[in-house]
């Protein structure tokens, strides 16, 4: 074909179906044809208008998992037919000084996937090759797309503190971001709390792994958490600064409260919460793509899964409604092979 479908978005809340020119992919990058992408609420940033220029139409999503069919000049290591994933990092770029250090997450040249380059709201994407995460046999590419980004966000997080197994590590929010991280830190060895609103989801929370429910409409979950003897980790996923607030007097000394819920009301903290106990507020942004498989080996070896559902890539507008209802439960995914 010489052509291909794509949704792409310009202006506020306007994702409409058009065709692209099938074009080769450019010097270290690749072209795959996409399976399925998972849909994140990061997909606003497009969707919404809240880019530098809406005008300029884009094509959501970034958590694609496709098969390589084409790949640029100076690609030696990707070949046509290998499994695939892209994650909100579009791939780095190995030059700039944050990549002469290895800190390929804060890359200065490089694209976020969905939002400053074309996504996988489309039925083919393009990659830098640094970016391509591989996509191991034994997971489907509807359960491994949302992995790629909530799963590799709450997995990182977890990983920013020094806690020890069977220290307690709390999740709040159980939603696309919670709902794996729970798995995560259950199999990590953690003894494991969830913080959510109201009892309803208790049972769920400790289906995925919670040892602790604390609900935050009942008690004050800082306090509810320093019962318990406080927490080493903290990984907030509430879409609100003010829900973080009570958290940091729930932290253990030397403990962490970090933040992957991106909330527009501010996060205020009381500076004596943090300097007795030695506490720290970090915020954490994805990972790598090696990180990526790392998480996608993890999830596999322990049967992490998210909970998922699924829609033909025809419904992407249905899809992206649905994730902004708050109704999803708990990531919808596009099959682009449907």
């Amino acid at each position: 074909m010489s052509t291909y479908r794509a949704f792409e978005a310009s202006g506020v809340h306007n994702l409409r179906l058009v065709e692209h020119e099938l074009v080769d992919p450019a010097p270290g990058h690749v072209r795959l044809r996409v399976e399925a992408c998972g849909v994140c609420h990061t997909d606003v940033l497009a969707v919404e208008g809240l880019r530098a220029d809406p005008s300029q139409a884009i094509v959501p999503g970034h958590e694609i998992v496709g098969i390589i069919d084409a790949v640029g000049t100076g690609v030696t290591t990707w070949q046509p037919g290998d499994r695939v994933g892209v994650g909100f990092l579009n791939g780095h770029c190995w030059e700039c000084e944050p990549c002469r250090r290895g800190d390929f997450v804060n890359c200065f040249n490089q694209a976020q996937t969905g939002t400053t380059t074309d996504g996988g709201y489309a039925e083919v994407a393009y990659a830098r090759a640094s970016g391509l995460v591989r996509v191991p046999e034994g997971i489907s590419a509807l359960e491994a797309a949302p992995l790629l980004c909530a799963g590799l966000t709450t997995f990182t997080a977890l990983q920013q503190g020094h806690a020890r197994a069977g220290s307690l590590v709390a999740v709040q929010g159980i939603g696309g971001l919670g709902h794996l991280a729970l798995q995560y830190a259950r199999s990590l060895g953690y003894r494991v709390a969830a913080v959510a609103r109201g009892r309803e989801k208790e049972v769920l929370a400790r289906q995925l792994g919670a040892h602790e429910y604390i609900d935050s409409t009942s008690t004050d979950p800082g306090d509810a958490l320093r019962d318990l003897g406080g927490a080493s980790i903290i990984v907030a996923t509430a879409s609100s600064g003010a829900s973080m607030e009570p958290l940091v007097r729930g932290l253990a000394p030397n403990g962490k409260l970090v933040v992957v819920g991106a909330a527009a009301d501010p996060l205020t903290v009381s500076t004596p919460d943090l300097i007795f106990g030695t506490r720290s507020i970090v915020g954490s942004l994805t990972g790598s793509s090696i990180e990526n498989e790392d998480n996608l080996a993890f999830s596999l070896a322990h049967g992490i899964r998210p909970s998922v559902e699924v829609m033909p890539f025809e419904r992407a507008l249905d899809g992206y409604e649905r994730m902004l209802s708050g109704k999803a439960r708990f990531r919808v995914v596009l099959d682009a092979a449907a």
